[in-house]
């Protein structure tokens, strides 16, 4: 398998992520339909499938093999398509992790 191709966004989301305050580390030439990135922001890991919201509709749908990647994992995972998406999976998580320190969340086994 060839190099992945780069999303067009890409550079600017990681970009924005990190003057948050996040660490991102570039997944994206792991293949087998991995994610872009893994971000790492208030001590939790995300991951995040990047598309390019500038794309024909087409263009920004999953690859048979991201479309299974995402079908089997268990844990978080989130498709963004521009800056503000990404910003708003962090800003989510955290009110997430309030909500579950303050008692208001609980996963039940």
């Amino acid at each position: 398998m060839g190099a992945k191709r780069i999303d067009g966004n890409q550079n600017a989301i990681v970009a924005a992520l990190r003057k948050c305050g996040a660490t991102v580390q570039i997944l994206s030439s792991v293949g087998n339909g991995c994610p872009d990135i893994l971000v790492g922001y208030r001590g939790r890991n995300l991951v995040m499938e990047i598309k390019d919201d500038s794309q024909p509709e087409s263009g920004q749908k999953l690859t048979p093999d991201e479309a299974v990647w995402h079908d089997k994992w268990r844990g978080q995972k989130a498709i963004v398509h521009n800056v503000a998406e990404a910003i708003n999976i962090l800003n989510q998580d955290v009110k997430n992790q309030r909500s579950m320190r303050d008692g208001r969340t609980m996963v039940e086994p």
